[in-house]
């Protein structure tokens, strides 16, 4: 089964979140499954830089207004295609934002771009190659199933997975004569969406199969609570639509062998783990001591990401002896609140406003508790992370977050399967109630290891959602017949 996948971007060449993870893990882990992946992705500096020999596949003399070269090549173990486009792709800032921050006014065409280059490449039309099938990644990818559906020949199906249904790609209507579909393509049944060019829309009415990271989310997104207006689109797509729960690379979140961490460990000696603690309280500035109940939280200063609920809910912490280790970068209120926070409490918080991902696995490592109290989310990372390395998530009940953290309720804790602890709705004042009862348990030290031991043991790797997604690729495949 050959598989061509197309994204914006791919961990480790270039990344801005969790879908380069899922684009960067996904080759990896398919192989074992007997699916090889090509990657196409845009050529970013960063791309360009990281990639060794290559052949030109084909020249464009003129796509959407330059000159383009698509390459075949391979960086970091990954075998690439790379639509190499200076006058979309060779600039500063990142592969979304100018660097006074606002998005490139030309993005529908720097991502339509690659979509016309994904459906030459997936039909044969490029340098000899041939795949079996196409899987479009998120908004950036969207135009890929509509320029299949409408490419001469025989189809090639695609499978488009959502990460984030928030962002949809929506462009003025204007742009549509530009993107060389017919005319029939501009229609409900197709890519207007309400007034304008919806790329994601595209990607949802055209592809064969729809996934997205998440059991849960693939439910929730279907409502109008969540659907972000296009639920009754993915009410109508039924049995096309499934959730596949993201898994994390283990090789390299690897507690044992983490160069990062001050001191290593795993399951069988989790005790080890206490180093990291007394670390990560030196680095944030917090009163070393290891019975003193250590929260984390590691993300997008962001609305989505609850972080004004956290901050609602720092007095409750405080009050119960607890410390707090804030790390991340992201809306301008919010990082001023985190830096106010730790201000305003000297040993007691700690901030760093930034990117730093030695310091991450660190608050992975040490905090005793990873806080992810989303208001909504697809699938998480900072979930996954803290359960391999030993902290326990404390998470809002939507999207992944339900489907790979165990509440420790009563009952679980009675079977003993808790690995973490779930609030609903939510709300500030769930979350500061889950905080109390999550500092009730941390009195009882003997409960507390063993749903350490249950978060250690967790399998959050690939391996099952990785044979989920072969199956659906043969499936498709087959229907596609």
């Amino acid at each position: 089964m050959r598989v061509l996948a197309v994204a914006s971007e791919c961990a480790p060449l270039l990344k801005t979140g969790g879908l380069a993870d899922v684009v960067g893990a996904l080759p990896g882990v398919l192989a074992a499954q007997g699916v090889a992946v090509t990657t196409l992705l845009p050529g970013y500096p960063a791309v360009m830089k990281a990639l060794g020999a290559t052949s030109a596949l084909r020249r464009f003399d003129d796509l959407f207004g330059g000159p383009a070269r698509l390459l075949r090549g391979s960086a970091a173990g990954l075998d690439l295609l790379v639509l190499d486009a200076p006058h979309l792709y060779d600039r500063p800032g990142s592969p979304y934002l100018a660097p006074h921050g606002g998005e490139w006014e030309d993005n529908g065409i720097r991502f339509a771009a690659l979509g016309v280059a994904a459906a030459l490449a997936a039909t044969g039309a490029v340098g000899g190659l041939s795949f079996d099938a196409v899987h479009a990644h998120d908004w950036q990818a969207g135009l890929v199933p509509a320029y299949l559906r409408f490419a001469p020949g025989p189809r090639k199906p695609a499978m488009f997975t959502v990460h984030n249904l928030a962002f949809q790609g929506k462009f003025p209507l204007s742009l549509f004569h530009r993107l060389g579909l017919p005319a029939e393509a501009l229609s409900v049944q197709g890519l207007e969406y309400y007034g304008t060019v919806g790329f994601l829309k595209a990607g949802l009415w055209y592809a064969d199969r729809i996934t997205t990271v998440s059991p849960t989310y693939a439910a929730e997104i279907g409502t109008p609570t969540l659907g972000m207006g296009l639920d009754g689109l993915l009410r109508g797509r039924g049995g096309h639509v499934s959730g596949i729960l993201n898994g994390l690379d283990t090789v390299d979140f690897d507690p044992a062998r983490d160069p990062r961490l001050v001191a290593r460990f795993d399951a069988t000696d989790p005790a080890s783990r206490a180093a990291n603690k007394a670390a990560l309280q030196r680095r944030m500035g917090l009163a070393e001591s290891r019975d003193t109940l250590l929260f984390g939280f590691v993300g997008r200063l962001a609305w989505q990401k609850g972080v004004d609920m956290l901050l609602g809910a720092v007095p409750t912490m405080l009050g119960e002896g607890a410390q707090l280790a804030l790390l991340g970068t992201g809306e301008w209120g919010l990082e001023e609140g985190c830096r106010g926070a730790a201000a305003a409490h000297p040993g007691r918080i700690g901030a760093h406003v930034g990117f730093d991902e030695a310091l991450a696995r660190l608050v992975y490592a040490g905090a005793d508790v990873i806080l992810v109290p989303s208001r909504f989310e697809p699938c998480g990372l900072a979930q996954l992370a803290a359960l391999r390395y030993g902290a326990l998530p404390l998470v809002a009940h939507v999207g992944g977050l339900v489907d790979s953290v165990v509440d420790a309720n009563e009952m679980a804790l009675a079977e003993g399967i808790g690995t973490g602890f779930h609030f609903s709705p939510a709300t500030q004042e769930m979350l500061a109630a889950t905080i109390l009862r999550v500092a009730r348990l941390w009195r009882d030290q003997a409960m507390w290891r063993r749903l350490q031991a249950n978060a250690l043991r967790a399998d959050v790797s690939w391996a099952r959602s990785a044979s989920r997604y072969a199956a659906l690729f043969h499936e498709m495949v087959a229907d596609a017949g």
